[in-house]
């Protein structure tokens, strides 16, 4: 059974970084396409990026050129760097794997907050 486990969570300031990582276990890594989603309080959860086992990338238009999503297949691990952080990015971020099945893990707040 696939599992995956966010971590890099945290609060910041405005303008600031954060990177999240995410590991998975159970599976066959490199075969999945891997996927950061955000959800806010009252909001529906929202793709922020994918990026294919072949390594394209997809950003959503609310974080391109300032998030940016990768993989090290070596590792199991899927990264997402966020830069420029503003207050609207503030949610619990989920990290999702899907290729037949799919899996999600179980998040990781980000506040960003002056």
């Amino acid at each position: 059974q696939g599992q995956l486990v966010e971590s890099g969570g945290g609060l910041v300031q405005p303008g600031g970084s954060l990177r999240l990582s995410c590991v998975a276990s159970g599976i066959i890594f490199s075969s999945y396409a891997m996927g950061w989603y955000r959800q806010a309080p009252g909001k529906q959860r929202e793709l922020v990026a994918r990026i294919t086992s072949g390594g394209g990338t997809y950003h959503s238009v609310s974080v391109k050129g300032r998030f940016t999503i990768s993989r090290d297949n070596a590792k199991n691990t899927v990264y997402l760097q966020m830069n420029s952080l503003k207050p609207e990015d503030t949610a619990v971020y989920y990290c999702h794997a899907i290729l037949i099945s799919d899996y999600w893990g179980q998040g990781t707040q980000v506040t960003v907050s002056s």
